[in-house]
C-alpha cells in the first residue's frame, strides 16, 4: 500500500479534479437548464454525451498523436473534463424514469439511440482528427 501512494502523482490528481469539476458543473447547468419529462426524449442528455464523445474522439487522438503521454492535459481533458461532462449514470436514470413510465419504446430507442450514437461519434472525430492532422 505505502509502495502504491508513493506513484501517485499528485499534479494528475489535481488535473483530473479540475477537469472533473469544470466539465460536471457544465453537465449540471446544461441538464437543469433543459429538462425533459420521463415520458419524452432527454435531449439534453442525449446532446452531453454525444458532444462528449466528439471531443474525447478529438482530444485523445490530437493529444496521443502530437504530445507526450506525461503531460497533464489527457488527464485533465479526457479523463477529467470529458469523464464528468458525459454521464451514463444520468442516461441510466432517464432510462428508469422512462420505464417506470412505461414508455418501453422510448427507453429502448433511447439507450440504442445513444450507445450507437456515441460509438459512432468517437470514431468519426478519431478518424476526421487523423485524417486532418495527415493533410497539415
Amino acid at each position: 500500500m505505502t509502495r502504491y501512494l508513493h506513484r501517485l502523482d499528485v499534479r494528475e490528481l489535481a488535473s483530473i479534479f479540475v477537469g472533473g469539476a469544470v466539465g460536471a458543473a457544465l453537465r449540471v447547468e446544461l441538464t437543469t437548464q433543459y429538462l425533459s419529462a420521463p415520458t419524452s426524449w432527454p435531449w439534453a442528455v442525449f446532446a452531453i454525451n454525444i458532444s462528449g464523445a466528439v471531443l474525447l474522439g478529438y482530444i485523445i487522438t490530437r493529444l496521443q498523436d502530437r504530445l507526450p503521454l506525461s503531460t497533464y492535459r489527457r488527464p485533465l481533458l479526457g479523463t477529467g473534463f470529458c469523464g464528468a461532462y458525459t454521464t451514463f449514470s444520468t442516461m441510466q436514470l432517464e432510462l428508469l424514469k422512462m420505464l417506470d413510465h412505461r414508455s418501453y419504446i422510448l427507453a429502448a430507442g433511447y439507450a440504442l439511440a445513444s450507445i450507437t450514437a456515441g460509438y459512432l461519434a468517437i470514431f468519426s472525430s478519431t478518424v476526421l482528427t487523423r485524417r486532418i492532422r495527415l493533410r497539415s
